[in-house]
């Protein structure tokens, strides 16, 4: 009966740890290279409701912001940026990790891959 017990008690620590994710939520400055290589930086705005996200970008030459919806599980994050070009429909996935205050990752458009960095405001 009593390692029953420890071992649902231990299910349920391992099922918990599995549901936590991190704080995500708020103002971060993503740093990445542009078209001529030289580093950009914008502020990115994530609202988190338990592992989905919201992500807030500025849109592109002062344009309207562009939003996506991703997920974080743990400490890697994923969100998808959806926007309408002259040829049609393109689609940004970023991928990366969460380390405290600070993010990494790459952001993947047709056949380009760019490596991305993020530091919490």
């Amino acid at each position: 009966m009593k390692k029953a017990s420890l071992a649902a008690l231990a299910i349920v620590a391992i099922l918990s740890l599995a549901a936590w994710a991190v704080d995500v939520s708020g103002t971060w400055t993503m740093s990445s290279p542009g078209r001529d290589g030289a580093m950009m930086e914008r502020d990115i705005t994530i609202v988190q409701d338990g592992n989905k996200i919201k992500v807030t970008m500025p849109g592109r030459q002062g344009g309207d912001p562009i939003t996506g919806e991703g997920t974080i599980e743990g400490n890697a994050i994923e969100w998808k940026i959806v926007r309408q070009g002259p040829q049609g429909e393109m689609v940004m996935t970023y991928k990366g990790t969460v380390e405290g205050d600070t993010m990494k990752g790459t952001m993947s458009m047709m056949d380009r891959e760019i490596e991305w960095t993020a530091k919490k405001k």
